[in-house]
């Protein structure tokens, strides 16, 4: 039996020289040492020894068991090493080669414009109010003199969300709310994403942008509306730019006017920006309906105000020659890269 154990222990580190891969030293591992192992099967065969023999074999079959071990312990750490070395070899980096270039982003133009109405604004003295895009009807429409029945709906038709819920279809229900809330004076703008139901074509979409501006105080007048918008489309579009009042008709405002600016591109010539006319309609305007601020609990006896609206899309394709919106929305790269 000891000559058994010793040819095991010369057998087991022949074959443990020749293992390269973890799996496989369990395999050897199984073999000799495992329930039906070589080593297993000789200790086994241990009870038919003297009583002189069996502690001198059993000390034998201890120490070939603890080399064995020690021995696939000592193989597995080489393997282990082995393969780390051979993964930083194949994974090593060149560190004098050149980076990659990181691709940075850039604003899109409708937030570059928003931005300068919003710079513009401000230094006159304007604050930014923002307001819930999902509206109840009544702020969307009632409050601001468009009860059910009045054909205006039909112009903001929008989408509901039941009766009494909408997508709003202008942020004018902002002022609203602002108004309800904040006693006068009060000069804000309300910037923000607006839906109606229009079909998509070059100049139309279901979603869009606006940014209303509202002005309430003691004896504001129509004059104080046209200086506010004389400023800000000079600023916009440069000191030479001039301003053109039609009127017009909206519900809350009285009296109301549709207002264009002279063609920035050809200075009030004609051309195929402003389609030969010279004139370019911007936004609408007007004198806040008395209606309204009386909605909104103002007395008209010592208050008066002005509001306007400008669609953000529309100033977007003037500055940036664009001859369609859905390119605004459509997340091309090749296009928005150009801003």
């Amino acid at each position: 039996m000891k000559e058994q154990l010793n040819q095991i222990r010369l057998n087991a580190e022949a074959q443990l020289g020749e293992i390269n891969s973890l799996d496989k030293i369990e395999e050897f591992r199984v073999k000799f040492l495992g329930k039906k192992g070589e080593l297993t099967a000789v200790m086994k065969g241990m009870g038919g020894l003297s009583a002189e023999e069996r502690p001198i074999i059993g000390q034998l079959a201890n120490e070939v068991r603890t080399f064995i071990e020690s021995a696939i312990e000592e193989k597995k750490e080489s393997i282990e090493k082995s393969a780390l070395a051979d993964k930083i070899k194949a994974e090593t980096l060149d560190v004098t080669m050149p980076g990659k270039k990181a691709k940075h982003g850039t604003l899109h133009p409708l937030t570059k414009v928003l931005n300068d109405l919003e710079d513009i604004f401000i230094g006159m003295g304007f604050t930014i109010a923002e307001g819930p895009e999902v509206e109840l009807d009544y702020y969307n429409f009632e409050a601001l003199n468009i009860p059910k029945d009045h054909p205006a709906r039909d112009t903001q038709d929008t989408f509901y969300i039941n009766d009494d819920v909408v997508l709003r279809s202008q942020t004018s229900p902002v002022q609203v709310r602002v108004m309800e809330k904040q006693a006068p004076p009060i000069r804000i703008i309300s910037p923000g994403r607006v839906y109606r139901s229009d079909a998509v074509d070059a100049t139309h979409s279901p979603v869009f942008h606006q940014v209303e501006g509202l002005v309430i105080d003691k004896g504001i007048k129509m004059s104080d509306l046209k200086g506010t918008l004389e400023v800000f489309v000079k600023k916009l579009y440069g000191d030479d730019t001039k301003l053109r009042f039609r009127p017009h008709h909206f519900p809350f405002t009285e009296p109301s006017a549709e207002v264009d600016i002279s063609c920035f591109n050809c200075g009030g010539k004609g051309c195929r920006f402003c389609k030969g006319e010279g004139w370019i309609e911007i936004l609408g305007c007007g004198m806040v309906h008395p209606k309204v601020l009386k909605n909104c609990g103002i007395d008209t006896d010592i208050y008066s105000g002005f509001a306007f609206g400008i669609g953000l899309e529309r100033v977007a394709l003037f500055r940036y020659d664009i001859d369609d919106i859905r390119l605004l929305y459509e997340n091309d790269t090749r296009f928005l890269e150009q801003f």
